[in-house]
């Protein structure tokens, strides 16, 4: 990925539910409701969902943190009273979801970061990582603070192994087939975790927001992997607008309440 790149990605339509309003899903579990027809999706005004990583030059945040800070800040939006029923964020994300789920992930850093700071939004702090996510713009729309972001092609590393998941929390499992950059899997992960949250119940989602939403964020084994995409849990389906295949499968959401 070049400097001026930015990294976008898109759920497949096939994943998205019908008429997500937030609040009405989360009460009455609409997230399982049949798929809108792909032609809907494409002519329906595009939005995206901007998500902004912290990458200081001299403290970069480690590459899982970093995925998993992003998952986390996705649930946080969806979760807020303000994307929700009548919030001042609920029709933007009523139309965002609306048309095909895009988000894209940019850095920023000093000044760019506290810029992007004093726009509408939510932080959310992992361990290392700091990541802001935004209420959704049109894909043309973007506030100029932020349009003028890039992620660039520094990767992230982990400075050590992540440890084993929990086998009683939600874990976000990677493909082990792909290649991907970091802003591209922070992407997918909250994709993985968009998933999760469509399916669950009223009070499945409530319990795991009360919690902080745990999650974890792990590349699946390969022989894992083929059980884990034909398991029924939800998969995630990449446009394919960047970096991969259209209908690429990249993440498996393992929700224990989905198992």
């Amino acid at each position: 990925m070049s400097d001026t790149e930015t990294t976008e990605t898109s759920l497949s339509s096939t994943d998205a539910p019908d008429g997500p309003d937030t609040a009405a899903a989360a009460d009455s579990a609409a997230a399982s409701a049949a798929p809108r027809a792909e032609a809907d999706r494409d002519a329906a005004p595009q939005f995206v969902l901007p998500l902004v990583v912290r990458l200081e030059k001299t403290a970069p945040p480690a590459r899982t943190d970093a995925l998993e800070t992003a998952a986390r800040a996705v649930l946080v939006l969806l979760s807020d009273e303000r994307a929700r029923g009548e919030g001042e964020w609920a029709a933007a994300v009523r139309d965002w979801q609306d048309a095909r789920i895009r988000k894209v992930v940019r850095r920023a850093r000093g000044a760019e970061w506290r810029r992007a700071g004093a726009l509408p939004g939510i932080t959310v702090d992992g361990g290392s990582a700091e990541v802001r996510v935004f209420p959704p713009v049109p894909l043309d729309g973007w506030p100029k603070d932020l349009a003028k972001l890039q992620v660039s092609g520094t990767e992230l590393d982990d400075p050590e192994p992540p440890a084993a998941p929990d086998p009683e929390a939600p874990v976000l499992w990677l493909s082990p087939e792909l290649e991907m950059s970091a802003g591209k899997a922070m992407a997918q992960a909250g994709h993985g975790a968009q998933l999760a949250w469509w399916e669950l119940s009223g009070a499945e989602r409530e319990s795991w927001r009360a919690a902080g939403f745990p999650l974890a964020v792990r590349t699946a084994e390969p022989d894992q992997w083929a059980r884990l995409t034909r398991s029924g849990l939800p998969v995630v389906r990449d446009a394919g607008f960047t970096e991969i295949a259209p209908g690429s499968c990249t993440v498996v959401a393992d929700h224990p309440a989905l198992r």
